[in-house]
Protein backbone atom coordinates (compact mmCIF):
# COMPACT_ATOMS: atom_id res chain seq x y z
CA UNK A 1 0.00 0.00 0.00
CA UNK A 2 1.73 2.94 -1.13
CA UNK A 3 0.34 6.09 -0.92
CA UNK A 4 3.13 8.04 -2.96
CA UNK A 5 2.52 9.58 -6.12
CA UNK A 6 4.87 7.65 -8.95
CA UNK A 7 7.22 9.81 -11.02
CA UNK A 8 4.83 9.91 -13.90
CA UNK A 9 1.68 10.75 -12.02
CA UNK A 10 4.22 13.93 -10.04
CA UNK A 11 4.66 14.99 -13.45
CA UNK A 12 1.29 14.84 -14.65
CA UNK A 13 -0.09 16.62 -11.40
CA UNK A 14 2.35 19.51 -12.02
CA UNK A 15 1.37 20.09 -15.84
CA UNK A 16 -2.09 19.96 -14.51
CA UNK A 17 -1.33 22.81 -12.00
CA UNK A 18 0.65 24.65 -13.92
CA UNK A 19 -1.90 24.69 -16.27
CA UNK A 20 -4.75 25.57 -13.65
CA UNK A 21 -3.03 28.35 -12.54
CA UNK A 22 -1.52 30.13 -15.75
CA UNK A 23 -4.53 29.40 -18.01
CA UNK A 24 -7.80 28.70 -15.40
CA UNK A 25 -7.30 30.90 -12.64
CA UNK A 26 -6.39 33.94 -14.33
CA UNK A 27 -9.44 33.97 -16.63
CA UNK A 28 -12.43 31.54 -13.88
CA UNK A 29 -14.11 35.02 -12.47
CA UNK A 30 -14.97 36.62 -16.43
CA UNK A 31 -15.83 33.16 -17.56
CA UNK A 32 -17.98 33.25 -14.47
CA UNK A 33 -19.23 36.69 -14.64
CA UNK A 34 -19.80 36.77 -18.80
CA UNK A 35 -21.10 33.33 -18.68
CA UNK A 36 -17.84 32.53 -21.67
CA UNK A 37 -17.28 28.72 -22.49
CA UNK A 38 -13.88 29.26 -22.89
CA UNK A 39 -13.47 27.33 -25.93
CA UNK A 40 -9.97 28.25 -26.91
CA UNK A 41 -8.44 27.43 -23.68
CA UNK A 42 -10.40 24.19 -23.77
CA UNK A 43 -8.42 23.20 -26.62
CA UNK A 44 -4.95 24.23 -25.15
CA UNK A 45 -6.17 21.65 -22.07
CA UNK A 46 -6.87 19.15 -25.01
CA UNK A 47 -3.26 19.53 -26.35
CA UNK A 48 -2.19 18.21 -22.62
CA UNK A 49 -4.00 15.00 -23.34
CA UNK A 50 -7.00 16.35 -20.86
CA UNK A 51 -9.69 15.37 -23.12
CA UNK A 52 -8.78 11.81 -23.29
CA UNK A 53 -7.74 11.24 -20.52
CA UNK A 54 -8.80 7.70 -20.10
CA UNK A 55 -9.54 7.14 -24.04
CA UNK A 56 -7.18 4.70 -26.02
CA UNK A 57 -4.38 6.26 -27.66
CA UNK A 58 -5.61 4.62 -31.15
CA UNK A 59 -8.07 7.81 -31.44
CA UNK A 60 -5.85 10.49 -29.83
CA UNK A 61 -6.43 9.67 -25.86
CA UNK A 62 -4.32 9.75 -23.16
CA UNK A 63 -4.91 6.55 -22.10
CA UNK A 64 -4.45 6.75 -18.22
CA UNK A 65 -5.63 5.73 -15.06
CA UNK A 66 -8.99 6.90 -12.82
CA UNK A 67 -6.42 7.68 -10.46
CA UNK A 68 -4.43 9.82 -13.03
CA UNK A 69 -7.25 11.60 -13.84
CA UNK A 70 -8.59 11.98 -10.26
CA UNK A 71 -5.24 13.77 -9.97
CA UNK A 72 -5.73 15.93 -12.53
CA UNK A 73 -9.13 16.81 -11.69
CA UNK A 74 -8.13 18.08 -8.52
CA UNK A 75 -5.90 20.72 -10.35
CA UNK A 76 -7.49 22.17 -12.42
CA UNK A 77 -10.93 22.91 -10.65
CA UNK A 78 -8.56 24.57 -8.32
CA UNK A 79 -8.43 26.77 -11.42
CA UNK A 80 -11.85 27.13 -12.47
CA UNK A 81 -14.16 24.11 -11.30
CA UNK A 82 -17.12 25.07 -13.44
CA UNK A 83 -14.93 24.40 -16.64
CA UNK A 84 -12.92 21.62 -14.38
CA UNK A 85 -16.21 19.86 -14.49
CA UNK A 86 -17.26 19.85 -17.65
CA UNK A 87 -13.82 18.52 -18.68
CA UNK A 88 -14.95 15.67 -16.36
CA UNK A 89 -18.27 15.30 -18.32
CA UNK A 90 -16.87 15.53 -21.87
CA UNK A 91 -14.55 12.55 -20.94
CA UNK A 92 -17.06 10.44 -19.81
CA UNK A 93 -19.06 10.44 -23.01
CA UNK A 94 -16.10 10.26 -24.53
CA UNK A 95 -14.84 7.07 -22.66
CA UNK A 96 -18.70 5.37 -23.18
CA UNK A 97 -17.65 5.64 -26.76
CA UNK A 98 -14.20 4.51 -26.99
CA UNK A 99 -15.11 1.59 -24.42
CA UNK A 100 -18.66 0.54 -25.58
CA UNK A 101 -18.75 1.81 -29.46
CA UNK A 102 -18.14 -0.42 -32.35
CA UNK A 103 -14.81 0.10 -34.51
CA UNK A 104 -16.83 2.78 -37.36
CA UNK A 105 -18.39 4.41 -34.06
CA UNK A 106 -15.37 5.04 -32.30
CA UNK A 107 -13.34 6.04 -35.75
CA UNK A 108 -15.94 8.32 -36.40
CA UNK A 109 -16.11 10.26 -33.03
CA UNK A 110 -13.20 9.79 -31.44
CA UNK A 111 -10.61 11.87 -32.96
CA UNK A 112 -12.42 15.29 -32.91
CA UNK A 113 -13.28 14.79 -29.00
CA UNK A 114 -9.82 13.85 -27.89
CA UNK A 115 -8.90 17.31 -29.59
CA UNK A 116 -11.70 19.40 -28.30
CA UNK A 117 -12.33 19.72 -31.83
CA UNK A 118 -16.12 18.58 -30.98
CA UNK A 119 -17.44 19.12 -27.56
CA UNK A 120 -19.84 16.38 -26.03
CA UNK A 121 -22.23 15.97 -23.27
CA UNK A 122 -23.97 12.95 -21.41
CA UNK A 123 -27.44 12.91 -21.86
CA UNK A 124 -29.53 11.05 -19.42
CA UNK A 125 -31.38 12.97 -16.91
CA UNK A 126 -34.71 13.88 -17.91
CA UNK A 127 -37.68 16.29 -16.63
CA UNK A 128 -39.46 13.33 -15.14
CA UNK A 129 -36.72 11.06 -14.67
CA UNK A 130 -33.77 12.18 -12.30
CA UNK A 131 -32.56 10.05 -9.43
CA UNK A 132 -35.61 7.08 -10.91
CA UNK A 133 -32.46 7.01 -14.12
CA UNK A 134 -34.36 3.28 -15.42
CA UNK A 135 -37.67 5.61 -15.64
CA UNK A 136 -36.80 7.54 -18.67
CA UNK A 137 -39.40 7.93 -21.49
CA UNK A 138 -36.94 9.29 -24.35
CA UNK A 139 -38.38 6.69 -27.24
CA UNK A 140 -36.07 5.20 -30.18
CA UNK A 141 -37.82 3.42 -32.74
CA UNK A 142 -36.07 1.38 -35.92
CA UNK A 143 -36.87 2.29 -39.35
CA UNK A 144 -34.84 0.79 -41.29
CA UNK A 145 -31.27 1.87 -40.61
CA UNK A 146 -32.01 5.19 -38.51
CA UNK A 147 -33.70 4.98 -35.11
CA UNK A 148 -36.32 7.88 -35.11
CA UNK A 149 -36.03 9.55 -31.72
CA UNK A 150 -38.24 11.22 -29.41
CA UNK A 151 -38.37 12.99 -26.23
CA UNK A 152 -35.77 15.07 -24.29
CA UNK A 153 -33.11 15.44 -22.10
CA UNK A 154 -32.47 18.24 -18.94
CA UNK A 155 -30.04 19.77 -17.43
CA UNK A 156 -27.62 18.99 -20.02
CA UNK A 157 -24.16 20.11 -19.40
CA UNK A 158 -23.08 21.75 -23.30
CA UNK A 159 -26.59 21.63 -24.15
CA UNK A 160 -26.44 23.57 -27.47
CA UNK A 161 -22.78 23.74 -28.01
CA UNK A 162 -21.57 20.55 -27.66
CA UNK A 163 -21.28 18.50 -30.78
CA UNK A 164 -21.82 15.03 -29.90
CA UNK A 165 -24.57 14.11 -27.54
CA UNK A 166 -24.19 10.55 -25.97
CA UNK A 167 -27.82 9.69 -24.94
CA UNK A 168 -29.39 7.04 -23.14
CA UNK A 169 -32.75 6.00 -24.94
CA UNK A 170 -35.91 3.49 -24.49
CA UNK A 171 -35.36 1.06 -27.63
CA UNK A 172 -37.44 -1.89 -25.51
CA UNK A 173 -39.69 -2.19 -22.29
CA UNK A 174 -39.68 -0.28 -19.50
CA UNK A 175 -36.94 -0.78 -16.56
CA UNK A 176 -33.11 -0.75 -17.01
CA UNK A 177 -33.28 -3.54 -19.39
CA UNK A 178 -34.97 -1.48 -22.12
CA UNK A 179 -32.37 1.43 -22.14
CA UNK A 180 -29.66 1.58 -25.21
CA UNK A 181 -27.22 4.50 -25.82
CA UNK A 182 -26.70 6.44 -28.79
CA UNK A 183 -24.12 8.93 -30.21
CA UNK A 184 -26.31 11.40 -31.52
CA UNK A 185 -24.50 14.43 -33.05
CA UNK A 186 -25.62 18.00 -33.35
CA UNK A 187 -26.79 18.57 -36.73
CA UNK A 188 -29.11 15.54 -36.91
CA UNK A 189 -32.58 16.21 -38.38
CA UNK A 190 -34.97 16.89 -35.46
CA UNK A 191 -32.70 17.60 -32.85
CA UNK A 192 -33.36 21.21 -30.94
CA UNK A 193 -32.42 22.49 -27.78
CA UNK A 194 -34.02 24.86 -24.93
CA UNK A 195 -33.09 28.19 -23.39
CA UNK A 196 -30.21 28.45 -21.58
CA UNK A 197 -30.51 28.03 -17.80
CA UNK A 198 -29.92 30.39 -15.39
CA UNK A 199 -27.79 28.76 -12.69
CA UNK A 200 -26.68 29.52 -9.28
CA UNK A 201 -23.21 28.56 -10.81
CA UNK A 202 -21.35 26.61 -13.29
CA UNK A 203 -21.59 29.42 -15.29
CA UNK A 204 -18.99 28.89 -17.58
CA UNK A 205 -20.57 26.44 -19.24
CA UNK A 206 -23.82 26.22 -21.07
CA UNK A 207 -26.74 23.76 -19.76
CA UNK A 208 -30.05 23.58 -21.33
CA UNK A 209 -32.55 20.81 -22.54
CA UNK A 210 -31.82 18.60 -25.37
CA UNK A 211 -34.95 18.16 -27.32
CA UNK A 212 -35.82 15.54 -30.12
CA UNK A 213 -38.61 15.61 -32.58
CA UNK A 214 -38.34 12.84 -34.68
CA UNK A 215 -34.99 12.94 -34.81
CA UNK A 216 -32.65 10.38 -37.16
CA UNK A 217 -29.98 9.09 -36.16
CA UNK A 218 -27.86 6.16 -38.31
CA UNK A 219 -29.00 2.66 -35.96
CA UNK A 220 -24.35 2.68 -36.71
CA UNK A 221 -24.84 4.90 -34.04
CA UNK A 222 -25.44 2.74 -31.52
CA UNK A 223 -23.01 2.39 -28.16
CA UNK A 224 -22.86 -0.74 -27.05
CA UNK A 225 -25.52 -3.27 -28.51
CA UNK A 226 -29.54 -2.88 -27.81
CA UNK A 227 -30.12 -2.78 -23.91
CA UNK A 228 -26.55 -2.43 -22.79
CA UNK A 229 -27.57 1.79 -22.48
CA UNK A 230 -28.24 1.83 -18.44
CA UNK A 231 -25.34 -0.59 -17.63
CA UNK A 232 -22.83 1.67 -19.93
CA UNK A 233 -24.71 5.28 -18.25
CA UNK A 234 -24.20 3.67 -14.30
CA UNK A 235 -20.40 2.70 -15.24
CA UNK A 236 -19.76 5.70 -16.82
CA UNK A 237 -21.17 7.21 -13.31
CA UNK A 238 -18.60 5.26 -11.36
CA UNK A 239 -15.76 7.65 -12.96
CA UNK A 240 -17.90 10.44 -13.13
CA UNK A 241 -18.45 10.20 -9.80
CA UNK A 242 -14.96 10.35 -8.53
CA UNK A 243 -14.08 12.76 -11.42
CA UNK A 244 -16.74 15.47 -9.62
CA UNK A 245 -15.55 14.54 -6.21
CA UNK A 246 -11.64 15.24 -7.15
CA UNK A 247 -13.41 18.24 -8.35
CA UNK A 248 -14.64 19.36 -4.71
CA UNK A 249 -11.26 19.08 -3.35
CA UNK A 250 -9.51 21.22 -5.81
CA UNK A 251 -11.66 23.91 -5.49
CA UNK A 252 -11.91 23.31 -1.07
CA UNK A 253 -8.24 23.06 -1.63
CA UNK A 254 -7.96 26.38 -3.23
CA UNK A 255 -10.22 28.20 -0.47
CA UNK A 256 -8.59 26.53 2.26
CA UNK A 257 -4.76 28.44 1.08
CA UNK A 258 -7.21 31.58 0.84
CA UNK A 259 -8.21 30.99 3.84
CA UNK A 260 -4.85 29.83 5.54
CA UNK A 261 -3.21 33.38 3.97
CA UNK A 262 -6.48 35.56 4.81
CA UNK A 263 -6.15 34.79 8.32
CA UNK A 264 -2.59 35.41 8.80
CA UNK A 265 -3.06 38.74 7.15
CA UNK A 266 -6.16 39.70 8.69
CA UNK A 267 -6.04 41.73 12.73
CA UNK A 268 -8.81 42.23 15.17
CA UNK A 269 -8.28 42.64 18.46
CA UNK A 270 -4.61 43.68 18.13
CA UNK A 271 -3.11 40.23 16.46
CA UNK A 272 -3.85 38.22 12.84
CA UNK A 273 -7.35 36.45 13.61
CA UNK A 274 -5.11 33.13 12.75
CA UNK A 275 -3.74 33.63 15.91
CA UNK A 276 -7.15 32.80 17.83
CA UNK A 277 -7.25 28.98 18.95
CA UNK A 278 -11.26 28.92 17.09
CA UNK A 279 -9.71 29.71 14.01
CA UNK A 280 -6.79 27.77 14.20
CA UNK A 281 -9.33 24.78 14.77
CA UNK A 282 -11.60 25.14 12.09
CA UNK A 283 -8.62 25.60 9.46
CA UNK A 284 -7.17 21.96 11.21
CA UNK A 285 -10.62 20.33 10.60
CA UNK A 286 -10.46 21.94 7.04
CA UNK A 287 -6.88 20.55 6.32
CA UNK A 288 -8.02 17.19 8.23
CA UNK A 289 -11.54 16.41 6.01
CA UNK A 290 -9.94 17.66 2.93
CA UNK A 291 -7.25 15.15 3.50
CA UNK A 292 -9.55 12.12 3.91
CA UNK A 293 -11.34 13.07 0.89
CA UNK A 294 -8.52 12.97 -1.14
CA UNK A 295 -7.51 9.39 0.25
CA UNK A 296 -11.23 8.07 -0.22
CA UNK A 297 -11.03 9.05 -4.17
CA UNK A 298 -8.08 7.71 -4.59
CA UNK A 299 -8.69 4.57 -3.44
CA UNK A 300 -11.90 4.53 -5.42
CA UNK A 301 -9.95 5.51 -8.31
CA UNK A 302 -7.67 2.53 -7.53
CA UNK A 303 -10.59 -0.11 -7.09
CA UNK A 304 -12.05 0.70 -10.12
CA UNK A 305 -8.81 0.81 -12.01
CA UNK A 306 -8.09 -2.50 -10.66
CA UNK A 307 -12.26 -3.62 -11.89
CA UNK A 308 -12.78 -4.53 -8.07
CA UNK A 309 -16.03 -6.02 -7.61
CA UNK A 310 -16.77 -3.29 -4.74
CA UNK A 311 -15.64 -0.54 -6.90
CA UNK A 312 -18.95 1.07 -7.36
CA UNK A 313 -19.70 1.13 -3.41
CA UNK A 314 -16.32 2.78 -2.96
CA UNK A 315 -16.95 5.35 -5.69
CA UNK A 316 -20.35 6.33 -4.29
CA UNK A 317 -18.55 6.51 -1.23
CA UNK A 318 -15.87 8.81 -1.91
CA UNK A 319 -18.39 11.02 -4.06
CA UNK A 320 -20.50 11.52 -1.33
CA UNK A 321 -17.87 12.37 1.55
CA UNK A 322 -15.70 14.53 -0.90
CA UNK A 323 -18.48 16.56 -2.32
CA UNK A 324 -20.32 17.03 1.42
CA UNK A 325 -16.71 18.14 2.62
CA UNK A 326 -15.70 20.10 -0.19
CA UNK A 327 -18.24 22.25 -0.22
CA UNK A 328 -18.06 22.58 4.01
CA UNK A 329 -14.59 23.79 3.18
CA UNK A 330 -15.57 26.27 0.93
CA UNK A 331 -17.97 27.83 2.94
CA UNK A 332 -16.14 27.26 5.93
CA UNK A 333 -13.12 29.14 4.13
CA UNK A 334 -16.28 32.42 2.84
CA UNK A 335 -16.81 32.29 6.70
CA UNK A 336 -13.37 32.84 7.90
CA UNK A 337 -13.40 35.33 5.53
CA UNK A 338 -16.32 37.24 7.28
CA UNK A 339 -18.43 40.03 5.07
CA UNK A 340 -15.22 39.78 2.12
CA UNK A 341 -16.24 36.16 1.55
CA UNK A 342 -19.72 37.54 0.42
CA UNK A 343 -18.11 39.72 -1.97
CA UNK A 344 -17.37 38.54 -5.41
CA UNK A 345 -13.91 40.69 -5.50
CA UNK A 346 -12.88 37.33 -3.59
CA UNK A 347 -12.94 33.90 -5.11
CA UNK A 348 -14.49 32.13 -2.70
CA UNK A 349 -18.15 32.64 -3.36
CA UNK A 350 -17.76 31.61 -6.65
CA UNK A 351 -16.18 28.26 -5.19
CA UNK A 352 -19.19 27.83 -2.54
CA UNK A 353 -21.42 28.19 -5.54
CA UNK A 354 -19.88 26.36 -7.87
CA UNK A 355 -19.40 23.42 -5.41
CA UNK A 356 -22.86 22.98 -4.16
CA UNK A 357 -24.36 21.20 -7.24
CA UNK A 358 -21.24 18.43 -6.97
CA UNK A 359 -23.79 16.78 -4.06
CA UNK A 360 -26.70 16.55 -6.76
CA UNK A 361 -25.36 15.39 -9.79
CA UNK A 362 -23.44 12.48 -11.33
CA UNK A 363 -26.62 11.06 -8.63
CA UNK A 364 -27.26 13.13 -5.18
CA UNK A 365 -25.78 12.13 -2.61
CA UNK A 366 -28.85 11.03 -0.93
CA UNK A 367 -28.71 8.08 -3.87
CA UNK A 368 -25.30 7.99 -3.09
CA UNK A 369 -26.55 6.22 0.69
CA UNK A 370 -28.99 4.16 -1.33
CA UNK A 371 -26.05 2.80 -3.84
CA UNK A 372 -23.62 1.63 -0.33
CA UNK A 373 -26.51 0.59 1.34
CA UNK A 374 -27.38 -1.59 -1.43
CA UNK A 375 -23.95 -2.74 -2.15
CA UNK A 376 -23.70 -3.33 2.11
CA UNK A 377 -26.51 -5.53 1.58
CA UNK A 378 -25.17 -8.20 -0.77
CA UNK A 379 -22.22 -8.42 1.91
CA UNK A 380 -20.05 -5.30 0.33
CA UNK A 381 -17.82 -3.28 2.79
CA UNK A 382 -17.08 -6.19 5.34
CA UNK A 383 -13.77 -6.70 5.45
Amino acid sequence: MDFNLTEDQTLIKDMARAFAQDVFAPNAEKWDEEKIFPVEELRQAAELGFAGIYVGEEHGGSDLSRLDAAIVFEELASGCTSTAAYISIHNMASWMIDQFGSDKVRAKFLPKLTTMEHFASYCLTEPGAGSDAASLKTKAVRDGDDYVINGGKAFISGGGISDVYVTMVRTGDDGAGGVSCIAIPKDAPGISFGAQERKMGWNSQPTAQVLFDDCRVPVENLVGDEGDGFKIAMKGLDGGRLNIGACSIGAARACLQAAQDYTGDRKQFGKPVGQFQGVQFTLADMATELEAARLMIRQAASKLDAKEVDATMHCAMAKRFATDVGFKVCNDALQLHGGYGYLKDFPIERYVRDTRVHQILEGTNEIMRVVVSRKMQEGQGRD
